[in-house]
Order: structure tokens, then C-alpha cells, then sequence
């Protein structure tokens, strides 16, 4: 095996990585803080890839038009998000898993009929940004400047994200939340805006990834709950409501996958479940989180 081949994988790995990073870390941080199972976090993503190709369309892909895309999808999809747990979710807290794994299943169904009726169940892709279209070589290896974009913005967020959860206010807050909503609220801070605010942060960085996935992946009905399945394996390796553990979660995720493709083709997903059962029976709470 020769190592080119190997930093290819490494590569390829990586980039599918940093994608669910950026789609895990808003299902972890909703989980970590609202004590939510939000299964229609996968829409949200799938939302934010519909609405930048739909804002493509109107802008036209010259010069900044992905970019306008982009950004235009994830902020759609946090004021969806705001909606959403404002005259949803709000009802949920503190019910059993049972009722919002059914609840937000159906939102799912829901969500995805809405994108058939808008946009059809025909295949729909998005062209990367002229400044990102071409290639470079690295150790003898062609690797794409797009997917070398989102390995830089990945732990670009994820130290952003750790940075604002712990060395500010608002992040503080969001941590005494996560601890005890009963006397944060008892203090006299507005623990339902700082809910919706976790929340539509959550659901723009879901609207984001679906946004930035649309010049390697094809957009189509469904997309939703594949990736939906890959984010819980991801959030379960790492620890449900650990920033960084969502993060090396991904990681590992991306790169067993990788790694398994080019070694067991037939059984690369089985390798994947295998690892996550051997965490879950090692540490049922993962790699980073903590016992509930």
C-alpha cells in the first residue's frame, strides 16, 4: 500500500469528517443543553442544501453567488429553527425521549413532503465557487481545493465553538443551563431565549453543512435521514453534549469509514457499527461525555 494512497484515504476521510462535524456538533450542543433527541435535525441540513441551490438560482454563480448562497440557506434554516422551538419544541422539554423521538420523526415526514412539493424528487447539484473549482497536489496526491476548504473550516468552528462556550457570558450561561435550568431561572436570567438562541445556532450550522455539501453531493429527497444516522453515530462515539467529543467523534468516524473502504469494500459501514458498539459497551456515555 503505498502512501500516497494512504494520505489519499487520510484525505478523503477527513473532508467527510469535517461534514458531519458541522451537522453533529448543533444535534450534540441541543442534547447537551436542552436534553432534546431532535431526529429532524437531518431536515434542517437538508433544507439548507435545497434553499442554496434555490438562491443560486436567483443570484446566478458569479463571483460570490455560492457564497450569497450559503449564507442566505444557513440563516433561512436558524430563523426555521427559531420557529420551530419556539411553538414546538418549547412543549417537549423535560418529556420522555419516547415522545420526541415520535414527535420529531413526524416533523421529518413533514419537512420532507414540504421538499418534494417545492422542489421535486429529481436529482439537483450546485457548482463549487470559481476560486475553489480546481486542484492541487500534495504528496502525490490530487487533492481538490474545495474539500481542503472544508478541512480548514472545520476545526475553524470547532474553535470558535469552544472558545464561545467557554471564555464568554453568553457562553457561561449556556453551560449554567446545561447544569441546572431550575436555578439559573430561579437567578432570574431568560432561560427560553437562551434555548431558542442554542437552538437556531444549532439549526444554522445544519443549514450551513447542507449549504457547503452541495458542490460534492447530490441534492435529493432523503438526504435528510442518511445523514441523520450518521450524525447520532457520531454524537454516541464522542458523547452526547461534548463540543470536542462531537468533534473527534467525527474524526474517527470519517476516518474508520475511509479506512474500511479501502481495506474490507464489502464491510466498511460494519466497521463503523462494531466501533460504536465497543464504545457504547466500554463507555456507554463516549469518548468525552459524561455520565447523565
Amino acid at each position: 500500500m503505498s502512501g500516497s494512497l494512504v494520505f489519499s484515504q487520510f484525505m478523503g476521510g477527513l473532508t467527510t469528517a469535517m461534514f458531519l462535524f458541522l451537522i453533529a456538533s448543533g444535534l450534540s450542543l441541543v442534547f447537551g443543553v436542552m436534553r432534546v433527541i431532535n431526529f429532524a435535525h437531518g431536515s434542517f441540513y437538508m433544507l439548507g442544501a435545497y434553499l442554496a441551490w434555490q438562491a443560486v438560482q436567483w443570484v446566478q454563480p458569479s463571483g460570490g453567488g455560492f457564497w450569497l448562497a450559503a449564507i442566505f440557506a444557513a440563516v433561512a434554516v436558524g430563523l426555521l429553527g427559531a420557529v420551530v422551538e419556539r411553538f414546538l419544541f418549547r412543549y417537549l422539554y423535560g418529556r420522555d425521549e419516547l415522545y420526541q423521538l415520535l414527535f420529531t420523526y413526524a416533523l421529518v415526514l413533514i419537512l420532507g413532503d414540504a421538499a418534494k412539493f417545492l422542489w421535486g424528487v429529481g436529482q439537483l447539484s450546485v457548482s463549487a465557487p470559481p476560486l475553489l473549482s480546481g486542484s492541487v497536489q500534495i504528496l502525490g496526491t490530487t487533492q481538490p481545493l474545495y474539500s481542503l476548504f472544508i478541512v480548514v473550516i472545520g476545526p475553524a468552528i470547532a474553535f470558535f465553538g469552544w472558545y464561545a462556550l467557554n471564555h464568554t457570558g453568553v457562553g457561561r450561561m449556556v453551560r449554567a443551563a446545561q447544569m441546572d435550568r431550575e436555578m439559573l431561572d430561579a437567578l432570574g436570567a431568560n432561560v427560553g431565549t437562551i434555548y431558542t438562541g442554542m437552538f437556531v445556532f444549532s439549526a444554522f450550522l445544519a443549514g450551513l453543512s447542507g449549504a457547503l455539501v452541495t458542490p460534492i453531493e447530490s441534492i435529493v429527497p432523503g438526504m435528510d435521514v442518511l445523514i441523520i444516522v450518521q450524525a447520532f453515530i457520531v454524537v454516541v462515539i464522542g458523547g452526547m453534549g461534548s463540543f470536542w467529543g462531537t468533534f473527534w467523534g467525527s474524526v474517527i468516524y470519517g476516518e474508520v469509514l475511509s479506512f474500511g473502504i479501502l481495506i474490507f469494500p464489502g464491510f466498511s459501514l460494519f466497521s463503523v457499527f462494531v466501533l460504536m458498539a465497543v464504545i457504547l459497551i466500554v463507555r456507554p456515555w463516549g469518548l468525552f461525555g459524561k455520565p447523565l
